[in-house]
C-alpha cells in the first residue's frame, strides 16, 4: 500500500502561515512530532507570560512565540527551497508519486521571504528600541 503523498507547496505554506504553532510538523510528521508540540506549547507558555505579567513588554513576554513564528518562517524557506527529487526521497519514499513544485510554490516563497524580512526588521527595531531608549517610540 502506497503512503500519503506529502505536498511540498501546503508544507511550505503551512510553515509560513501556521509555523509557530507548529502545524506543518504535524503534517510532515504526525500527531506524535516532539518539534510540532514544542511549537505548539509556546502559544500556552506565551500567553501564562502575558497573563502573569501583563505591565511587562509584550515582546518579552511572548518571546517564545516570536522565537517559534521566525522558526516557521526560516523552516517554510528551508521546506520550499528544497529539490523536489530530495523532497521525494525524504518525505514520500513510498508513496508512488513524484513531485512537481510550480508556480505556487515560487508565489509562496516570495511572500515567505517578504513576510520573514519584515517580521525579522520589525523584532529587531522593538527590541533595539527597548534596550537603547527603554521603550520611548511605543
Amino acid at each position: 500500500m502506497a503512503a500519503p503523498h506529502k505536498n511540498k507547496t501546503f508544507a511550505t505554506l503551512l510553515a509560513l502561515l501556521f509555523g509557530g504553532i507548529g502545524l506543518h510538523r504535524f503534517y510532515l510528521h504526525g500527531i506524535s512530532d516532539r518539534w510540532g508540540w514544542l511549537h505548539l506549547s509556546t502559544l500556552a507558555l506565551s500567553g501564562i507570560a502575558v497573563g502573569l505579567w501583563p505591565e511587562q513588554v509584550l515582546l518579552l513576554t511572548a518571546a517564545p512565540l516570536v522565537a517559534s513564528i521566525l522558526a516557521g518562517i526560516i523552516m517554510a524557506l528551508v521546506l520550499g527551497l528544497t529539490p523536489d527529487e530530495k523532497w521525494d526521497q525524504t518525505r514520500n519514499p513510498q508513496s508512488g508519486k513524484q513531485s512537481h513544485s510550480g508556480g505556487w510554490l515560487a508565489v509562496v516563497l516570495v511572500l515567505t521571504t517578504g513576510i520573514g524580512a519584515i517580521a525579522l526588521i520589525a523584532v529587531l527595531a522593538r527590541a533595539l528600541d527597548l534596550l537603547f531608549t527603554g521603550g520611548a517610540y511605543g
